[in-house]
């Protein structure tokens, strides 16, 4: 069995942005020559998330929405979080956005349904993030 490993990286310039990085994880598996197996991508900092959707932006701004309303950035006094940093409420989207994705991989591809790709979801951007892809297989 082979074992593959790359970190991508962002630096948003919005607080929450949501980002398709399909292409990049197509390129590692490409890069891995592995074309039997699985392909984790994990977000490696609690306010950011991996998620598998469709790339429709109307989507995108009704996940905006609805994730506001369910943990609204400010007030910043109503999180017990919150002192030193302002960020509770991006702890609480990935909590519900997800920490990472495992797709497999058939035939050298990653084997997605209809309309299917995977997301980086930023919740507390303007800094350096990172995203673990890890592929094992033959």
């Amino acid at each position: 069995m082979k074992s593959y490993k790359k970190e991508l990286y962002f630096n948003t310039s919005t607080r929450r942005q949501f980002i398709n990085i399909t292409p990049q994880v197509a390129e590692c598996l490409s890069e891995s020559g592995i074309t039997e197996g699985l392909c984790l991508v994990n977000a490696m900092h609690i306010t950011a998330s991996v998620f598998i959707n469709d790339n429709e932006m109307g989507l995108h701004q009704d996940f905006e929405t609805w994730l506001e309303k369910l943990a609204p950035e400010k007030p910043y006094s109503q999180y017990h979080h919150n002192g030193a940093e302002d960020n509770a409420d991006a702890h609480l989207k990935r909590t519900v956005m997800g920490r990472d994705v495992v797709v497999a991989v058939t035939a050298g591809r990653l084997d997605f349904g209809p309309w299917e790709q995977i997301f980086y979801g930023e919740f507390d951007g303007k800094r350096r993030k990172r995203v673990l892809v890890k592929i094992i297989g033959e």
